[in-house]
């Protein structure tokens, strides 16, 4: 069927994002029309205990300038068996991750701000997360495309 998107379940996040990524994302500025863009790598490697970490480096260009860029977060086992308890490096809680139908939606209340993410998994090589930032200070969509490198 044309124009409808399909997901590719995933019965296990962990197991299914442990290893590299490589990681491609664009950064739009909705409110002031600006244009960014971030290259590099992703690896979610095993943590002591259970569960990945997930350190995240390369470039981020935002307005003609490039400058080095990292994240980390923590996917802990989720609630549930095949989920995941996303938190940030700190350990505070950033949002929750099922893919078992290989689409998921997560809301991160910051501050003023609303961070909204879709989660789809296009096969066993290939996912996506869109996220919409929205606030009083923030209007932007970050769009991020991961293939897996190992």
């Amino acid at each position: 069927m044309q124009g409808q998107q399909r997901y590719w379940p995933v019965a296990d996040v962990l197991a299914y994002l442990a290893g590299r990524w490589r990681v491609e994302r664009s950064v739009r500025d909705l409110a002031g029309g600006a244009e960014g863009h971030f290259s590099g790598v992703t690896v979610f490697g095993r943590l002591p205990g259970g569960g990945l970490l997930h350190e995240e480096a390369g470039d981020f260009t935002w307005q003609g300038v490039t400058r080095p860029a990292t994240r980390t977060l923590r996917f802990l086992p989720g609630p549930t068996p095949g989920t995941a308890d996303v938190r940030f490096a700190d350990g505070r809680p950033f949002h929750g991750l099922d893919l078992g139908s290989g689409r998921y939606v997560a809301d991160h209340p910051c501050s003023a701000d609303l961070y909204r993410g879709e989660f789809t998994v296009r096969d066993a090589a290939r996912w996506r997360t869109v996220w919409r930032v929205g606030g009083p200070a923030k209007d932007l969509l970050l769009t991020t495309d991961y293939v897996r490198e190992d």
